[in-house]
């Protein structure tokens, strides 16, 4: 109990399992770089004789596993231009560096296939839905049945956690109104995503988002997927060109999903927290606004909503619509799809996570449990 035991702000002492956890821990880490970071700055105060930089928390950032995500299609391509045995060689960045062996026309090819694939999965959800629940009218547009699989689609799917801020696209909403319905150059976004059932913050943003996804306004551009699972995280991350994440840094312990993404060639567009401040490079994505963290929450918004409306204004659509060649092909955009996959695939590969794992926590526990084992031994 004594070793639980913590004193906060709004209560005398109470038993914490992440202070009994961490003290009954030989090794300890965070999930990402910068969840190391605030991990060791969080509980410096059950090591009062240390700086926050020496406090033994170290961070290992999560991975994904590559075979549950890539899409099959893509796997094809690995097969035939980086070989039979691509798999074997997952963390590896040498082997990824075949990537530009595939030519562009097959890459492009395989990406405007899997877009197809999301708007037709789409489809035929809402004709499901039409049929079984007798939905209105609006519902199925909500769904996605005007999706065009041409034009430029965003996707943003995860948690509705508050601080992930899934409104944040909204805040200048004749902005975005003017984005998404632009005749030459539309834009699509897609929502989906949960909230916990006893997250009522969560809850009321998933409304918030799905009020401005029914307004007529959007020309159907706006789209919200309900019941959120597994198999629809694959249609999206793997289906959609750009994968928006728009966390308040520092909150974003890490993330996955943008990993699942990046690794079939959809370009991340995310605030630099979590995972992304490590695999962000200038070449491989974007970034909304920088390493700056305001005090003030509202002026994080501001600053970020207007990093995320002029990128995606004045860099990603014209990149993805204006630069083509004569054969309708996207060259600058295909580059980053290429960068993406060559630097995003082994970097947070489930591999490469396990295997540091392995070497920098489990096998130096397993050494230090041996010798205490053989001194209490010798001693007996």
């Amino acid at each position: 109990m004594d070793l639980a035991k913590i004193k906060t702000d709004w209560s005398d002492e109470v038993f914490s399992m992440p202070v009994l956890a961490l003290r009954l821990s030989n090794y300890r880490n965070g999930v990402s770089k910068i969840h190391g970071e605030v991990s060791r700055k969080m509980w410096n105060y059950l090591w009062p004789g240390l700086e926050s930089e020496d406090v033994p928390i170290t961070s290992i950032t999560n991975g994904v596993h590559t075979g549950t995500w890539v899409a099959r299609r893509l796997a094809d391509l690995y097969v035939k231009y980086l070989g039979d045995d691509w798999k074997e060689h997952l963390d590896d960045p040498q082997m990824w560096e075949r990537i530009d062996t595939i030519p562009d026309s097959e890459l492009w090819q395989v990406r405007i296939h899997l877009k197809r694939k999301l708007v037709s999965y789409m489809v035929a959800r809402a004709r499901d839905e039409w049929a079984k629940d007798n939905v209105h009218p609006v519902q199925t547009v909500a769904s996605g049945v005007l999706l065009d699989p041409l034009a430029l689609t965003i996707g943003f799917a995860r948690r509705f956690a508050t601080y992930k801020r899934a409104n944040l696209v909204f805040r200048d909403y004749e902005r975005l109104m003017r984005i998404v319905t632009n005749e030459e150059h539309p834009v699509q976004i897609i929502f989906a995503g949960k909230a916990h059932p006893a997250d009522e913050p969560g809850k009321r943003l998933i409304q918030e988002v799905y009020r401005y996804v029914k307004n007529s306004r959007n020309g159907g551009r706006l789209v919200f997927l309900d019941d959120y699972d597994m198999d629809m995280a694959r249609h999206l991350t793997q289906g959609v060109d750009i994968w928006l994440n728009t966390p308040r840094r520092p909150r974003e312990a890490s993330g996955t999903s943008g990993m699942k993404a990046g690794m079939n060639g959809t370009l991340n567009f995310s605030v630099l927290d979590g995972w992304w401040a490590e695999g962000y490079n200038g070449k491989n994505g974007w970034a909304i606004g920088d390493h700056t963290v305001y005090d003030n929450q509202d002026l994080q918004d501001e600053a970020d909503a207007l990093s995320l409306y002029e990128t995606l204004e004045n860099e990603i659509v014209p990149l993805y619509y204006t630069k083509r060649s004569a054969d309708g092909l996207p060259g600058p955009w295909i580059e980053r799809i290429k960068e993406t996959i060559r630097t995003v695939s082994p970097q947070f590969s489930m591999t490469r996570m396990i295997k540091e794992y392995t070497t920098k926590l489990y096998y130096p526990a397993w050494l230090s449990a041996k010798e205490t084992k053989s001194g209490e031994e010798g001693t007996k």
